[in-house]
C-alpha cells in the first residue's frame, strides 16, 4: 500500500520579502514548486491551502509539475510603434466595447503618426511637449482632448517603466498637460425647470409621427432625472433591470462589478415608468428600456440628441410663459447633477448620494450637496413635494411667497379642488401640477 502524500510549506526570506514553496513527493520524486512572494499576495495560510490542494491531486494521480514559464525576450529599447502596437495587443481585451474605439482612435489617428519612428529612450519630456504644441498648432482639437492623448501615452509609457526599458515616464506630470478652462456648472434644481422638462417630453411624444414605439421621451427624461443614469447606462437598461415592486433599478448588469449599482426608485419615477411599460410595445424581461422604433437599443449620442430636442421645447414653453429659460448646456450628463441636488433636497446624505448616482468622487457630490443647501428652503420643498407627488409651489412667478400658517402647501391635507387653488401653468392642457400625472392606463 503506497505510502499517504505528505508534504510542507517551506518560507524563505529574500530581499524581496519572503517566498513560499512546497516541499512533497510526487511520482516517486521529490517536488519543490515556488509559488510567489509576499508581496503577489501569499501567506502562510494561502501556501497551507494550496498544499493541501496539490496533496490532493497527487492522491488521485493527477497532479502534474507547473509547465516553465516562455522564455521571453523583450527588445530593450523598441520603437513606440513596437511597443505601443503590443501594448495595444493585450490592452484591447480589457477594454469595455465602447471604451475600445476612442482608445483605438488615441493610438492610431494621433500619437502614432507622431511617435511612430521614436524608439522609447528618445521620447524624452521635450518631445511631449512637442507633441502639445503640434497639436495646438493643428487648431482641431480641444485642450482637454489633448490631455487625454498625454494621458494615454503615459499609460503606455508607464508600462515601458515597469518593464525597466525606460527609466521614468516622461509624459506622467500635470506640467504636461494644457490647462483647460471649466465651463461653468449647470444646475437644474428648480421643481419649475425640472417639471417643464417632462411637459416638454410629453408634447414630443403627442407629435411623434410613429405611433406609440417611438415615444417615451417623458419615461427618458424622468429616468435621467430622477434616477441619476448616464445615458450609455440608460440605453443598455433593460426591463428585467427595472424592479417597479420592489422599487429599484439595477443600473450597470452587464459592465464590470465596479460599475454596478442598485438605484432606489423615487415615487414619481415609479408612476413614469409604469405608465410606459403599460405603453411601450416593448415591454419584455430582455427588451430595452428606451427602444429605437424598432425595438433596437439607443447609445448615448442618440440619446443626447433626443434630450437636446426635449431641452429646446422647454425653453420655447417657457419663453412663452415670460419665465426664465433654462440653463445653458443641459445635457443627460448634468441631469445627474439633477439627480444629486434632488436627494440633497430629500435630506439624504452625501455618503448616500454618492452611492445612488455611482460617483466615486466625493469633491463632486460635495459641491452638488452644498449648492442645493444654499437653496432657500422653498425651493428645496417644492423639489420634495414634486418627487413625492404632493402639491408644490405654482409655476409663474420667478418670487418668493411664504405661504400662510392656515394653508400649508406641503400639508397632504391641503388637497384642494382646480377651482379653488387656481391652474398651474405646468401643463400645457391646464392640469395642476400634482405629480404631474397625467391619464394613466391600468397596469
Amino acid at each position: 500500500m503506497p505510502r499517504p502524500a505528505t508534504g510542507s510549506v517551506v518560507a524563505n526570506a529574500t530581499k524581496g520579502g519572503v517566498t513560499y514553496a512546497l516541499r512533497f513527493r510526487a511520482n516517486g520524486e521529490r517536488q519543490y514548486v515556488t509559488l510567489g512572494t509576499m508581496a503577489e499576495g501569499w501567506t502562510r495560510q494561502k501556501a497551507e491551502d494550496e498544499l493541501l490542494l496539490v496533496l490532493a491531486q497527487v492522491r488521485r494521480g493527477v497532479w502534474r509539475p507547473p509547465a516553465p514559464a516562455p522564455d521571453v525576450e523583450i527588445q530593450r529599447d523598441p520603437t513606440f510603434h513596437e511597443f505601443a502596437s503590443a501594448w495595444w495587443t493585450s490592452k484591447r481585451l480589457e477594454l469595455q466595447p465602447v471604451t475600445r474605439p476612442a482608445y483605438e482612435n488615441e493610438l492610431t489617428g494621433h500619437l502614432l503618426p507622431f511617435f511612430h519612428r521614436h524608439h522609447l529612450s528618445q521620447i524624452t519630456v521635450a518631445e511631449v511637449d512637442r507633441y502639445r504644441a503640434h497639436k495646438l498648432a493643428e487648431g482641431c482639437l480641444a485642450a482637454e482632448t489633448i490631455n487625454k492623448h498625454i494621458t494615454r501615452l503615459a499609460q503606455i509609457l508607464e508600462d515601458a517603466v515597469e518593464y525597466d526599458l525606460i527609466p521614468k515616464n516622461p509624459a506622467r506630470g500635470k506640467r504636461r498637460k494644457l490647462k483647460v478652462s471649466r465651463n461653468r456648472p449647470v444646475h437644474l434644481d428648480s421643481a419649475e425647470h425640472i417639471a417643464v422638462l417632462l411637459e416638454a417630453a410629453s408634447d414630443l411624444d403627442r407629435g411623434a409621427s410613429g405611433g406609440r414605439r417611438t415615444v417615451g421621451r417623458r419615461a427618458l427624461v424622468a429616468t435621467l432625472e430622477f434616477a441619476g443614469l448616464r445615458a450609455s447606462e440608460a440605453g443598455d437598461l433593460d426591463w428585467r433591470d427595472v424592479d417597479l415592486a420592489v422599487g429599484r433599478i439595477d443600473v450597470g448588469r452587464a459592465k464590470t462589478d465596479a460599475s454596478f449599482r442598485e438605484v432606489d426608485v423615487l415615487p414619481t419615477l415609479h408612476d413614469e415608468l409604469a405608465t410606459w411599460k403599460a405603453t411601450t410595445a416593448w415591454s419584455g424581461p430582455d427588451d430595452p428600456v428606451f427602444p429605437t422604433a424598432t425595438g433596437g437599443r439607443r447609445d448615448k449620442d442618440n440619446i443626447g440628441k433626443r434630450i437636446a430636442k426635449v431641452v429646446e421645447r422647454a425653453d420655447e414653453l417657457l419663453i412663452a410663459r415670460d419665465l426664465t429659460p433654462l440653463p445653458q448646456g443641459v445635457t443627460p450628463h448634468k441631469l445627474r447633477h439633477t439627480f444629486a441636488s434632488i436627494l440633497g433636497a430629500l435630506g439624504k446624505d452625501p455618503a448616500y448620494i454618492m452611492g445612488q448616482i455611482g460617483h466615486t468622487d466625493a469633491r463632486f457630490t460635495l459641491r452638488v450637496y452644498t449648492h442645493i443647501m444654499k437653496r432657500g428652503e422653498q425651493e428645496r420643498a417644492n423639489l420634495r413635494a414634486l418627487v413625492e407627488g404632493r402639491d408644490w409651489a405654482p409655476m409663474g412667478s420667478n418670487r418668493k411667497e411664504t405661504p400662510s400658517p392656515e394653508h400649508d402647501p406641503l400639508d397632504p391635507r391641503n388637497d384642494e379642488s382646480p377651482a379653488d387653488a387656481g391652474l398651474s401653468m405646468s401643463g400645457s392642457d391646464g392640469t395642476r401640477t400634482r405629480d404631474l400625472r397625467r391619464d394613466r392606463p391600468a397596469l
